[in-house]
């Protein structure tokens, strides 16, 4: 059996922990319905105020606000429940012989992006829905919203797939399987290449100058990596908090990458972690970190798995994500362990951890029965 755990801001429902109060100890989300017994949590994604997550049997479920479409189609009895994950409605574009699969998803501020797996289980389909006033959705000029998950046009192009896709506030970027990455949304900054605009259907970022085979975004900027055998790295937007500036020349030998609104942090392939960017509220990654093998990155702060099995949150954490903090809502200098291996029961394990709009997630696959 699979349990989801969350804390952090809830005003929404985010959590989907039964109420709407922020909790700084970890409560179990509550489902609809159980799990699929083979299903585990594949990645956790937070727009404003709603919750995405994916699993391993392709499936996808909300919590949180609805009425901005990102959620798909709701029913007033959802809403009037005490909030909780349910399936991500996908009828209209599912059926029996094609059925909708997800492949990876990603949350913007009011909106939601995902794949869908073909036949060959790759990834040559890309969804939206939500709204999206400066073309989050990648639907064309005058689509908005839409409550229904929506086909994005003519893309990816013939012959490839979506290997990563990623999203943040207000812009969206997929890497293709050809090294190639295409954006949409608010490229004001230069997020998404030139010309710096908005942009409302997918368009090549060029100039990279390498194959990428990975990407992040920030609040006003974009990561981009190339394989960890190479250590190529590139951040296109704005340059606030020195995100540009102190991008190191290499990260040969990189495990896993993330990005907050202002920081980016680099597990490397010696489970440190490198990060950077904005540092008044703590979000850097502690001196004193142990070896980690996970991270996940939220808008203004970070969780780690360790090798050891111990969850450590640190950041801004006024909304209870980062545990009770004592004097402020800030671990500046510190880390707060948030849930541990050593206190869940014997043959449980920590599969999985998520960060989003000041939530934090541990998904705890217990021992079979």
């Amino acid at each position: 059996m699979l349990l989801l755990f969350a804390l952090g801001s809830n005003g929404s429902g985010q959590l989907g922990i039964g109420h709407k109060e922020d909790v700084s100890v970890p409560k179990d989300a509550h489902f609809d319905a159980d799990l699929p017994a083979t299903a585990s949590i594949t990645k956790i994604v937070a727009g404003g105020n709603h919750t995405i997550i994916l699993t391993t049997t392709g499936d996808i479920y909300w919590s949180g606000d609805p009425n901005t479409g990102a959620c798909g189609k709701f029913t007033q009895t959802q809403i009037s429940q005490p909030p909780r994950f349910h399936p991500v409605d996908i009828s209209s574009v599912s059926t029996p012989q094609d059925p909708f699969r997800v492949g990876m998803v990603a949350a913007a501020w009011e909106a939601s992006i995902f794949t869908r797996l073909d036949a060959q289980g790759r990834n040559t389909r890309v969804y939206s829905c939500g709204t999206g006033l400066k073309g989050e959705l990648g639907l064309g000029t005058f689509i908005f919203r839409t409550a229904t998950p929506s086909l994005i046009p003519d893309f990816p192009p013939p012959d490839t797939e979506v290997v990563d896709l990623a999203a943040c506030m207000g812009h969206v970027v997929a890497v293709l399987s050809n090294g190639d990455v295409w954006g949409w949304g608010n490229g004001r900054k230069g997020q998404i290449g030139a010309p710096e605009d908005i942009v409302h259907s997918p368009r090549k970022i060029e100039g990279l100058g390498f194959k990428v085979v990975k990407a992040v975004c920030g609040k006003e900027f974009t990561c981009f990596l190339g394989s960890p055998e190479s250590g190529n790295i590139m951040v296109l937007g704005s340059d606030k908090w020195g995100i540009r500036g102190e991008v190191p020349d290499q990260v040969v030998g990189w495990r896993e990458v993330g990005a907050s609104w202002g920081n980016l942090f680099i597990l490397k392939g010696d489970g440190s972690l490198l990060s950077w960017g904005r540092n008044d509220h703590g979000q850097l990654a502690p001196a004193n970190l142990p070896q980690t093998k996970h991270i996940a990155v939220g808008s203004e702060h970070a969780l780690a798995l360790s090798e050891e099995g111990d969850v450590t949150a640190w950041g801004w954490g006024e909304h209870g994500n980062c545990g009770p903090l004592s004097s402020s809502d800030v671990t500046k200098g510190q880390q707060n362990v948030i849930a541990s291996s050593k206190f869940i029961p014997s043959g449980a394990k920590i599969t999985t951890i998520g960060a989003g709009c000041a939530t934090s997630w541990v998904a705890i696959q217990m021992p079979s029965t």
